[in-house]
């Protein structure tokens, strides 16, 4: 097995093209090409979990947090991330690093923290919006199946809990092919009149490739007429941050000591309490004041992120319970998102967590 065939895998739950644009998700370090021997997991890659990649004869590190983030002028061993990348690259060892993309992916990083904290109806917090296309294409009667369900299985016509979704109309389509043109119905240099279906369906962008080459593999007419456009509608599944509910309301300080247990916190930081039950939870991993509007808009009764700064307390107002968390606590479970994407479609390969503590806050 290739290093690019786990790093496919994990695209395909998080394409790069739901990262952000100041993000540098994807492939760090190495060739893509080479046979993969093992992969070990982290948030973070330091020297030590490089060292324990090599000790573990390991040459794929997949970390949440991008090695290289930001523009690398010089590699000389100056700094952390350049003893890094020279001791990666001359041991052989490929690092790859899915950020923002798996924090909006459906599913992705504060999804699992929902999970953790055992609540029901969970949603993206901010559904992201300009990331959604729909085909309209017109198909022959006689092949109209055969297209709509390729469309189907390139992964069209999903919508939130249900898929298969698509518009159908029936008419008729004209065409006249010219010299040269090889058509499937109707002859050279006559006006042909054919019974056609139109049929409409939405998809998420970053699928556009492959619903395009199913399409032209199902569809009969030398040149298939088809119309894409791109929508602003929210893709209600992907997007950043989540929201869910708890089964049975919570006091608030039984709730701030789940949320100390669940994510093993060293201490937890929070606005002052309103005295209201916890029902409607928010969240976002990593650093998330940027939603706390958005939490608010959504009536939650607690919201969850890290690195919340001293003026953005005063934003609660006796409205909402804001938790900081810490950033890799809240985060933590990425590694395990990691291992249930590749285990479940390598389930022979080894994955292994890392065992090195990488996380830079201590608490006294």
């Amino acid at each position: 097995m290739r290093i690019s065939d786990i790093t496919s895998a994990i695209e395909e739950f998080a394409p790069l093209s739901l990262q952000e644009g100041y993000d540098n998700s994807g492939m760090q370090i190495g060739d893509s090409c080479r046979e993969a021997t093992g992969v070990l997991l982290c948030v973070d890659v330091t020297e030590d979990i490089v060292d324990e990649a090599i000790e573990n004869g390991i040459n794929l590190i997949i970390s949440h947090h991008p090695l290289i983030f930001k523009g690398i002028k010089r590699i000389t061993g100056a700094t952390d991330i350049e003893r890094c990348i020279m001791k990666a690259a001359g041991n052989g060892i490929a690092v790859y690093s899915a950020h923002t993309n798996m924090d909006n992916a459906d599913k992705g990083v504060s999804y699992r923290m929902a999970e953790k904290l055992g609540l029901e109806n969970i949603a993206p917090l901010a559904p992201v919006a300009g990331k959604l296309m729909k085909i309209t294409v017109f198909v022959p009667l006689s092949h109209s199946e055969a297209v709509r369900s390729a469309l189907f299985a390139a992964g069209a016509g999903t919508i939130g809990n249900y898929d298969s979704c698509s518009y159908n109309m029936s008419g008729y389509g004209t065409f006249r092919a010219r010299e040269g043109a090889n058509p499937y119905c109707g002859e050279v240099g006559r006006l042909h009149r054919e019974e056609e279906e139109r049929i409409e369906a939405v998809f998420p962008s970053y699928k556009r490739t492959e619903v395009l080459r199913q399409l032209y593999k199902a569809h009969p007419y030398e040149e298939p007429a088809f119309d894409l456009l791109k929508l602003e509608n929210p893709i209600c599944t992907i997007g950043s941050g989540a929201i869910g509910e708890l089964m049975y309301p919570m006091d608030e300080m039984d709730f701030l000591e789940r949320i100390k247990s669940v994510f093993r916190c060293g201490m937890l930081k929070h606005s002052a309490l309103t005295g209201r039950k916890i029902r409607r939870v928010a969240m976002c991993g990593g650093s998330g004041s940027f939603l706390i509007d958005e939490a608010l808009k959504a009536e939650a009764d607690v919201y969850i992120t890290a690195e919340i700064g001293y003026h953005d307390y005063f934003r609660a107002d006796g409205n909402i319970l804001l938790v900081d968390a810490g950033h890799y606590e809240t985060e933590q479970y990425t590694k395990d998102i990691f291992y249930d994407i590749i285990t479940k479609k390598f389930p022979n390969f080894a994955v292994h967590y890392t065992k090195v503590g990488i996380n830079p806050v201590n608490y006294l």
